[in-house]
């Protein structure tokens, strides 16, 4: 397993936790960050003994307190535009990872914190979270996908009122729009994520992998190409041995031992 300088990745029974480890600074991201994660991901994506990977940050302040402004404010144009494209491919590579992924949420998720949950499959805060888009008060834009995966997930009405006012949200009103799946209480937030990763982890590797191809890229679709796409990946699933041993299961009544093959 590789040692990273600004991130951990543990890995234990199936389950991968992957933290954003810059607790002095808010675990803000830098490039250095991005990089790690890049390198991380593909560390995952080979890894088949991770069946469900989580994502969180160190310590309760904060999940990602968003980039390092620090860091940043002294680019020009092609270099902050360098910056957002390599900030658009890593968080790509974790929307598009073999593996189902749940941000844990813990204290702030602003700016690309927030984009960083948003790029995750599922995400549960804890109740000290709070999110927001606040990059028009740098005279900015969000620059790792929130003009694009926030209006996806909340609508476009309330993504428009979040980016142009740059106002945070608590977790319940994140929950209430849909930003979140779930709030939980603060020393409960890895238990429950661990708990909503083996409920995943219960069902079958392809099938959930298959699921989440269809839903990532049917929804870049117009109805009937994701409806083709689907079709095509239903059909490829009954050439596999989890099919089988699935519904083999069902009918005779007991537990399947899926293989992921």
């Amino acid at each position: 397993m590789t040692t990273y300088n600004t991130l951990t990745l543990e890995k234990n029974e199936g389950i991968g936790i992957l933290t954003i480890n810059r607790p002095k600074m808010l675990n803000a991201l830098n490039q250095e960050v991005l990089e790690e994660l890049s390198f991380a991901l593909d560390e995952v994506e080979t890894d088949f003994s991770i069946c469900v990977l989580i994502v969180t940050g160190s310590g309760t302040k904060a999940f990602v307190a968003g980039a390092d402004i620090k860091e940043m404010k002294e680019k020009n144009a092609v270099e902050g535009r360098i910056f957002s494209s390599l900030g658009n491919a890593v968080f790509s590579k974790l929307e598009q990872l073999r593996q189902p992924t749940i941000a844990a949420i813990n204290g702030f998720a602003l700016g690309g914190g927030c984009e960083l949950a948003l790029a995750c499959d599922i995400r549960i805060g804890a109740e000290n979270a709070k999110f927001g888009q606040p990059e028009v008060g740098l005279g900015i834009v969000p620059g790792f996908g929130g003009t694009q995966r926030l209006p996806r997930l909340v609508g476009i009405g309330k993504a428009k009122e979040l980016i142009y006012t740059g106002a945070n949200v608590a977790a319940e009103e994140a929950y209430r729009i849909g930003l979140l799946n779930k709030v939980v209480a603060v020393e409960a937030l890895l238990e429950e994520t661990k708990t909503v990763a083996k409920k995943i982890m219960r069902n079958s590797p392809l099938g959930v992998e298959g699921s989440k191809k269809a839903i990532n890229q049917g929804m870049q679709m117009f109805l009937q190409q994701g409806l083709v796409l689907e079709s095509e990946i239903f059909g490829a699933l009954f050439a596999t041995e989890d099919q089988k041993e699935g519904m083999a299961a069902f009918v005779e009544k007991r537990k399947a031992q899926f293989e992921n093959k």
